[in-house]
């Protein structure tokens, strides 16, 4: 059997947390944030922690 690769694409935008969660940046803070106000680009800083059911079909493709 050969070895099952990582899905890089994911493996770029989520971060698993130690707990087993996973984090995922917002949408629209990468570029043109001048033209948005101040207090979106503040809140899209955060990110945003996917539900459980996400974290499971993800962290299948994150196994290599």
């Amino acid at each position: 059997m050969p070895k099952t690769k990582t899905h890089k694409g994911i493996a770029k935008k989520i971060k698993v947390r130690p707990g087993g969660t996973a984090k995922i940046g917002k949408p629209g803070s990468n570029h043109k944030t001048g033209k948005k106000p101040t207090s979106f680009n503040r809140k899209m800083r955060k990110g945003l922690t996917l539900s459980s059911a996400d974290t499971n079909k993800y962290k299948r493709e994150l196994r290599g």
